[in-house]
């Protein structure tokens, strides 16, 4: 049975630690006695709220961008790392938002004692799960959601063990652990974004390919991770079946690139560190992964322009003036 590398460093380190995170200032609600609200502040906003049996955080930009959305919000659904806490993932969340995005970060704690793993486990029921919440919240009329998403358009996120279940929702394909049977891809999901992921086989050191159904995907990575590696990701994007699809690496960030801090608690380190300002690559992360949301789920020609250059037919590879970030891309 096919397990990304990711999964197989946490079964063998065995690391089931949790920690305690002191909670982001948020505004709670419930769905079923929700306040009418006639607008969300001016101020960006963290909403927290319950999807199935998981806490998570909404994350809403300024309400002029809200406003400004004339088919409601896009949804983008992040999905953590192993044994990483959603707090961890706040500022990126947040960096999101501001584009013009609801980012939903779940916290979903499974027990797989077959693995001997307890913790934070994303998988792809929080999918449908979450697609479900976003539909009532925005038809609720008490709700502070209402009529500010667009859940016909949603994006997947993931890091590490959550981008491969976000890689394999893509693909439409359900495998323990990752996912449980049964599971379909919702019609909603127009695009993926991942960052640390890989689809190698430990065992058999071979790349799974990833047959997208020209669902649009980019994968964003540190090129010094030390956990999935940047050889790993070019191998994984080649076998990206149907563009539009990108590599997007950005220099000196390694495997926690996109947390609030390198290593945080609880999670297996990378042990190659990073040079990149942890502020400075949380920063560059969101806004890439921000332009691939705009390209595709807003149709924004500066994003594909951005994305893709101006040769959108053949495979590019580019480096990009602050000599951050390089892509390799191909929208048709």
């Amino acid at each position: 049975m096919f397990r990304p590398y990711f999964f197989w460093l946490i079964l063998i380190s065995l690391v089931v630690c949790s920690s305690v995170v002191n909670s982001l200032p948020i505004a709670h609600f419930q769905l079923s006695d929700l306040p009418n609200t006639r607008a969300l502040q001016s101020a960006e906003i963290t909403l927290q709220v319950q999807i199935a049996d998981d806490p998570a955080d909404i994350y809403l930009p300024k309400a002029s961008a809200v406003h400004a959305a004339k088919q409601g919000l896009p949804v983008a659904l992040l999905l953590p790392g192993a044994l990483v806490d959603r707090a961890y993932y706040s500022e990126f969340a947040r960096a999101v938002a501001r584009y013009g995005f609801a980012v939903v970060v779940p916290t979903h704690h499974r027990s797989l004692p077959e693995f001997g793993l307890s913790g934070e486990l994303s998988e792809a029921a929080q999918i449908t799960e979450t697609l479900a919440f976003v539909k009532q919240a925005n038809a609720n009329s008490k709700s502070p959601l209402y009529r500010r998403l667009d859940p016909a358009r949603m994006a997947l996120l993931g890091h590490s063990h959550g981008g491969f279940v976000g890689l394999q929702a893509i693909a439409n394909v359900c495998v323990y652990p990752f996912c449980t049977a049964p599971f379909t891809r919702p019609d909603e999901v127009l695009v993926g974004v991942f960052y640390g992921v890989n689809s190698q086989d430990p065992t058999t050191g071979q790349f799974s390919p990833t047959a997208n159904s020209k669902i649009p995907v980019a994968l964003v990575q540190g090129s010094l991770d030390g956990v999935a590696t940047p050889a790993e990701a070019i191998a994984t994007y080649k076998l990206i079946q149907t563009p539009p699809k990108a590599l997007i690496t950005i220099a000196g960030a390694n495997h926690y690139g996109i947390t609030n801090l390198n290593n945080p608690p609880g999670a297996v380190p990378d042990r190659s560190p990073p040079t990149l300002d942890q502020a400075k690559g949380i920063e560059t992360i969101a806004q890439w992964t921000a332009y691939f949301l705009q390209a595709h789920l807003d149709q924004d020609k500066k994003a594909l322009q951005r994305i893709y250059g101006s040769d959108s037919r053949s495979e590019t590879l580019r480096d990009r003036p602050t000599s951050l970030v390089s892509i390799t891309s191909v929208l048709k």
